[in-house]
């Protein structure tokens, strides 16, 4: 801290109270959505080929799954944005509900 004057203290040892998470807000996470699950014998994935349905494990209009860093903090749906796929939230998941 050799640009402050000797004496002073910064915002954060200033006032804890009032730290700010500004710090945080630069690190990336990873954000994933699952549709659904299926399981397989290997005999049966390697017999799919191009135009292939494989059917998963959720009915239509069913919530999807979003998870940070690998843990679920979400439910959404599916919704398209001009020409992608995006979801929305409907649900936030508690830590208590996992």
């Amino acid at each position: 801290m050799a640009d402050q004057p000797e004496g002073s203290a910064t915002a954060a040892t200033a006032n804890p109270d009032n730290v700010t998470l500004e710090a945080v807000y630069e690190i990336p996470v990873q954000v994933s959505v699952v549709l659904g699950r299926t399981s397989m014998q290997v005999s049966q994935l390697l017999k799919l080929g191009r135009g292939a349905v494989v059917e998963l494990d959720r009915k239509v209009g069913e919530p999807i799954d979003i998870f940070v860093n690998n843990r679920l903090i979400a439910r959404g749906e599916v919704v398209v944005v001009e020409d992608r796929i995006g979801v929305t939230m409907t649900e936030i998941i508690k830590p208590d509900k996992v």
